[in-house]
């Protein structure tokens, strides 16, 4: 296609630390709470009410009543550091035609095992092992619409962790990695990404067990959850949020004050070269979240694309300003998807590049950003929302 031509050889004009992006992968308590767990794989066929319709399954009183028992959940759907428990963890979430309002319930479960207790909490080893057990469990699946925006508030919880997401990488250990895993190393570097919450554990998403048959692809399930606007607002909510939240940490040179390492003739500023690769993942993917609206229009997953497009602008919790200041906050993931918003959306809300481009040029005048620097973070931000919106990722 000539516009992802261009758009590719633009990209390698212009982009800072391409080299250094080639390195990246290189580089309840109680009985009743046991007895609920015990039976919580239980999941029993149930055949509908129509000979002609296909069998339902029916999410039992036990798996329901986890949703209000955030710890019992948590437990239900922990597959353990060694991925022990991944099998039963699968088994009971992996269900593609609940009876009833069974999908939504499945999704209410996954939210209480794997998101913050509260704001301001951080993720815990055990939540972030379950988001990643819930991901590798829905890996190919159907997804039921009913669940979709469940596992959606799941994945925005998460957003610096699926943000960061390529592929897998045999240099993941396991399902997650504690606060002290993730901490920067004596130059302000860490593969689990910029400006993290001190004490919060990560889901590692590039983990790959081959005995359990277990890997994940956040794209691949952020695309199945997509045709439910629902869904596909709360996600588009977190990475606009994320890119907000990312750029008013920057310095006034758009750079990561973190950085403690010395410049590469072949990168050039390495305060730029992490900065640049991260912005570009988030304009990559909200370009992707408009592919997928695209691709379910035209398989028919999204029947009327008006009638989608207002209820998603229903469903958008508004529009995200950057700080007019540098920020030194760490919050945690849940609190930067859920941000409050600065404002109401205004244009067209689908219109990615215009949502990204005019957040980009408002922080660069309010912190005074260079020109030159500004337009090179621009046509980064424009090149990788291209590619997300036309190209696989």
């Amino acid at each position: 296609m000539s516009d992802g031509g261009v758009a590719g050889q633009a990209e390698a004009e212009t982009r800072p630390g391409r080299f250094a992006r080639l390195r990246r992968h290189w580089l309840l308590t109680s009985a009743v709470a046991l007895a609920l767990l015990a039976t919580a794989t239980t999941v029993p066929l149930v055949l509908a009410d129509s000979g002609d319709d296909a069998p339902c399954q029916d999410v039992p009183a036990s798996t329901r009543a986890l949703a209000k028992d955030p710890a019992a959940a948590t437990r239900a759907l922990d597959p353990g550091d060694d991925m022990a428990r991944y099998p039963a963890v699968r088994k009971l979430i992996r269900q593609e035609n609940p009876c009833g309002d069974g999908a939504r319930a499945l999704g209410a479960l996954i939210e209480a095992a794997t998101r913050a207790d509260r704001p301001g909490a951080v993720h815990t080893v055990a939540q972030a092992r379950a988001a990643y057990a819930v991901v590798a469990a829905l890996d190919w699946a159907e997804v039921p619409d009913g669940m979709a925006p469940g596992l959606a508030r799941m994945l925005a919880d998460y957003v610096v962790d699926e943000a960061r997401y390529l592929s897998s990488s045999d240099d993941a250990a396991g399902p997650a990695v504690t606060s002290e895993q993730a901490a920067p190393d004596r130059e302000g570097w860490t593969r689990y990404g910029r400006f993290l919450a001190p004490g919060e554990a990560h889901a590692d998403f590039e983990y790959t067990d081959p005995v359990l048959d277990a890997s994940t692809d956040p794209d691949r399930l952020i695309e199945e959850v997509a045709r439910n606007p629902e869904a596909f607002a709360v996600l588009y909510d977190a990475e606009r949020a994320y890119f907000a939240h990312y750029l008013e940490r920057l310095t006034s040179q758009g750079g990561d004050p973190d950085s403690r390492r010395e410049d590469d003739p072949r990168d050039g500023s390495a305060a730029t070269t992490w900065p640049d690769n991260d912005l570009e993942d988030i304009a990559g993917r909200i370009g992707a979240l408009m592919r997928y609206r695209a691709a379910h229009t035209r398989d028919g997953g999204i029947p009327d694309l008006a009638a989608f497009d207002r209820a998603v602008r229903q469903h958008t919790r508004g529009a995200y300003r950057p700080a007019e200041r540098r920020l030194t906050t760490r919050p945690p993931m849940g609190d930067i998807a859920g941000r409050p918003v600065s404002g109401p959306l205004r244009g067209d809300p689908v219109d990615g590049r215009h949502q990204l481009l005019t957040v980009l040029d408002a922080w660069a005048e309010s912190r005074n950003v260079p020109e030159a620097r500004a337009a090179a973070m621009g046509q980064i931000i424009d090149n990788a929302y291209v590619r997300g919106l036309w190209l696989s990722v």
